[in-house]
């Protein structure tokens, strides 16, 4: 029989450092670790927890500098006769740390003893086992020089000893003292060996994380009666919902008793076999209502790790049940719902950054992964489908309902039909900010961009993979978007699970956050799904991309080749319709929010031809001569089109574009007002760089604005404002805000111009500038706060000096992402805008910040 726990805290002064877990001893998990606190509590809820020793991180780094364990002060706390365990208590359970060494103490004298109270076979493989533990784990020596034992008896038992006799050279240790010393020193000197750092890092642990070990009386889990060793947790790991799960092991210690299936029995009640329930039900029932308590009392699911010896039930250990996102959602929530933490806390127990899991379907955890490369995970979520390496096969693959993944050196607007048509992306080239990147993550759609170790020939229509694997077009891949990898074939996917917990989440997210969230959204389609996921408006519409369908693009390319004003608009009148059409929808679907609508931006070369028979189409559609059409594109080329003639530069020098668009505007709101909330929407002037330039764009609005009302005899109101993407802009914001309701930062070309970087092209060299730490982090994947950040300020500031009612915002892509959003309030900006399935992420990661903001000002109070 364990002895029981010593009461009080009188003796645990024989060493600084070398505590005993009472109720009421000093120590933290800051100091003593996650295990060591988490035992501590335990106790003070009066559970059956075996006599437990603590060692804090300075005493286990002291004993990995050479400084001798006082194991006396430790052993002072156990009777002569326990055997003992030691195991890992670092800060975190996540960062993991050196594994659990069991039964110390065991010998000769000890085994004989054993035998008589135990049996001759628990005995044997008490002994057994703490032999080649040692050996592997303690004396470093190899694990196959037991290869040739075969079974757990006293034979085996001679055999080990004998095998470590001749490795070591030298008898196997039999005291006590002298085995917990050499434990001791090889867990601590473990903890501290540079590969186990750099694990734990890479993990998130600071480099300087701490390990303490907790020193605990053994529970055998082997003997005459009801033996055994389980693990035991009220909720599913993957999905939150309450089922007992776990696993229970007859005649068996430890975690390790429990790897594999070999021998386990279920825990409650089965047709399929024997369970814990039914052999030991008043057992199981005390450790329902024990994991009930600790639920209750520590705030928090937890798993059991538990021992019955001889019809006793032992409390080894507690730890916060491992969870995938869903499962974290429905805890936090039904937590906060039971009253047992606020609305608060359970919001901030969800990671942001996690709910694309819940968006998206992903690989199964469990399933095998056959990665063929890697790149960037740009858009989040798992799909598999057939390669294609074109965007017409991607349309021809959806015609006939197979399932496509659109693989491209890299995508331009010519492939939104095709991306639209694919279940995911790979592209060889391309950052977080590139054309497949962004569009990916609007749509919802699976996207690896950079993936630049693979190999593309579009003639033959393979991929090579750094390994030499060619696969053909039609061969099957897997795209996962969440962890940036391809993998061959279709692993086994988890599906997206939007469900009343994550609801719940939501709604609480919004009750306690402060900034708004609105949603980039182009199609009608992206619409919906921002307001699914209750967006407060659409901050960013790139009209651009409702051109590129095939009956427009014929029509835009006709625009393009108009020989003056006249051809121009005439091409315009038979666009407008449609482009009226498309504001109708968005209107409709966001019906009493703000919806925010950039005008046309690229540069027009991106709508025409630049192979053959593109051009040899374009060329019967316009009935012209091939070398006309070849001949005016290569007019129209530029040596750097993304700074040339695009956004308001095409406004100004082309401005039939705009007005076209203002029209299709303006019509769209008085028929989506008749039948619902006024619309009033906003209009943004892209890449203004000059106050002149906005006074010349707007007075040409205001004049579409005026012969609308006049030709309607309907009054309607808009708002006109700026996306600041030039340095100039934001250093001039004063100027540009004079004519202006508002201001919203585009942070993916800001960044661009800011450092000179492409962010098609950053992607091939940024990973070595991270690792080089030139940069912290990708400036087009977190934002920049010191470098575009300052211009950020900078533009607020002279913009609210000269127009104080001026709207402040970010609608670039890193308006989804927590940093962001903590800069965003930290200087006052009304809203930020991301992709529509970053929505849920952002509102989350707003009312955390909140929450932490007011949290802080209450301490300090």
């Amino acid at each position: 029989m364990l002895q029981k726990r010593k009461k009080g805290a009188a003796v645990q002064q024989k060493q600084l450092d070398i505590t005993l877990v009472t109720p009421t001893a000093a120590m933290s998990a800051e100091a003593y670790g996650g295990r060591a606190k988490c035992l501590q509590r335990l106790v003070r809820l009066d559970l059956p927890v075996p006599q437990t020793v603590a060692l804090s991180f300075k005493a286990v780094h002291e004993i990995a500098s050479g400084i001798p364990a006082d194991v006396n002060a430790i052993l002072g706390y156990f009777d002569h006769s326990d055997l003992i365990c030691v195991r890992p208590s670092s800060q975190s359970a996540d960062w993991g740390g050196p594994g659990a060494v069991l039964n110390i103490g065991m010998n000769k004298a000890r085994y004989a003893v054993l035998c008589d109270t135990l049996g001759a076979e628990a005995a044997a493989i008490l002994y057994l086992s703490f032999v080649q533990a040692y050996s592997i784990h303690v004396a470093r020596l190899d694990a196959d020089i037991f290869d040739h034992i075969k079974g757990q008896d006293h034979a085996a038992l001679e055999q080990a000893l004998r095998a470590y006799e001749e490795e070591a050279e030298e008898v196997f240790p039999q005291e006590r003292d002298a085995q917990l010393t050499q434990v001791l020193a090889s867990m601590a000197r473990a903890w501290e060996g540079t590969s186990a750092r750099l694990l734990r890092q890479a993990k998130g642990a600071p480099a300087g994380a701490g390990l303490g070990l907790v020193v605990q009386q053994m529970a055998f889990g082997l003997g005459q009666g009801e033996c055994g060793s389980g693990l035991l947790q009220l909720v599913s790991s993957a999905t939150g919902q309450p089922q007992v799960t776990g696993r229970y092991k007859r005649q068996s210690q430890g975690r390790e008793g429990l790897s594999g299936d070999q021998g386990a029995i279920f825990l409650t009640s089965d047709p399929r076999g024997a369970s814990l329930q039914e052999a030991a039900p008043e057992i199981f029932e005390t450790l329902i209502e024990q994991a009930k308590l600790m639920r209750i009392r520590l705030r928090e699911e937890m798993q059991i790790e538990f021992t019955i010896q001889d019809g006793q039930l032992y409390m080894l250990d507690g730890v916060r049940v491992q969870r995938r996102a869903p499962a974290a959602v429905r805890i936090a929530v039904a937590l906060a719902e039971d009253g047992i933490i606020s609305q608060k806390e359970a919001l901030l127990r969800v990671d942001p950054r996690s709910l694309g899991e819940l968006l998206h379907r992903q690989v199964d955890p469990d399933a095998a992964r056959d990665v063929l490369c890697e790149g960037m995970a740009a858009s989040p979520g798992a799909a598999a489908g057939k390669i294609v390496f074109t965007s017409e096969a991607a349309q021809a693959s959806a015609a006939r309902n197979e399932a496509c993944v659109l693989v491209r050196r890299e995508t331009s607007p010519e492939d939104i039909r095709g991306m639209h048509a694919a279940s995911a992306v790979l592209t060889e080239r391309g950052g977080m900010t590139s054309h497949a990147a962004v569009i990916g993550r609007g749509i919802g759609l699976p996207c690896v961009v950079g993936a630049n170790e693979i190999s593309l020939n579009l003639s033959e229509k393979t991929l090579t993979t750094p390994n030499g694997q060619v696969f053909q077009e039609g061969d099957v891949i897997t795209v996962d978007g969440t962890n940036g990898q391809i993998l061959a074939g279709q692993p086994a996917m988890i599906e997206a699970a939007l469900n009343d917990a994550f609801q719940s989440l939501m709604t609480w997210a919004d009750t306690h956050s402060d900034i708004r969230v609105r949603a980039n959204a182009d199609t009608p389609a992206d619409a919906q799904t921002a307001r699914n996921f209750n967006a407060h408006g659409i901050g960013l519409c790139r009209t651009e991309h409702m051109f590129f369908e095939a009956d427009r693009l014929t029509l835009m390319r006709e625009m393009i080749f108009a020989d003056d004003s006249d051809e121009r608009r005439a091409v315009l009148d038979r666009l407008l319709p449609m482009q009226r059409s498309d504001f109708i929808k968005l209107f409709k679907i966001m019906q009493g929010m703000p919806v925010c609508i950039r005008l046309f931006d690229p540069p027009l070369h991106e709508f025409l031809p630049s192979d053959r028979a593109g051009i040899r189409e374009l060329a019967d559609a316009l009935d012209l001569p091939i070398s006309h059409v070849s001949r005016r594109i290569e007019d129209m080329a530029e040596y750097n089109p993304m700074l040339g003639l695009r956004g308001v530069r095409l406004g100004v020098t082309v401005p039939e574009i705009y007005e076209m668009q203002a029209q299709a505007i303006f019509e769209a709101t008085i028929e989506a007002s008749q039948d619902g909330d006024p619309v009033v929407p906003e209009i943004m002037i892209p890449l203004v760089s000059a106050k002149r330039e906005v006074e010349l764009v707007k007075g040409n609005i205001d004049s579409v604005a005026a012969r609308v009302r006049t030709s309607s005899g309907v009054d309607f109101a808009f708002k006109l404002g700026v996306m600041v993407e030039t340095p100039r802009a934001a250093l001039r914001a004063n100027e540009i805000a004079q004519h202006s309701a508002f201001l919203s930062f585009g942070t993916n070309d800001l960044t661009q111009m800011t450092y000179g970087l492409s962010r098609d092209d950053a992607g091939r060299f940024m990973s070595r500038y991270v690792q080089k730490q030139v940069f912290l982090e990708d400036p087009f994947h977190v934002l920049d706060t010191d470098g575009v950040g300052e211009l950020l300020q900078l533009g607020a500031e002279r913009a609210r000096k000269a127009h104080p009612d001026v709207t402040i915002s970010i609608c670039g892509e890193h308006g989804g992402n927590p940093e962001s959003i903590a800069f965003s309030r930290a200087h006052g900006f009304d809203y930020v805008s991301c992709s529509p399935f970053r929505v849920p992420s952002a509102r989350l990661a707003a009312a955390q910040l909140a929450i932490q903001e007011e949290t802080a000002y209450s301490g300090a109070q």
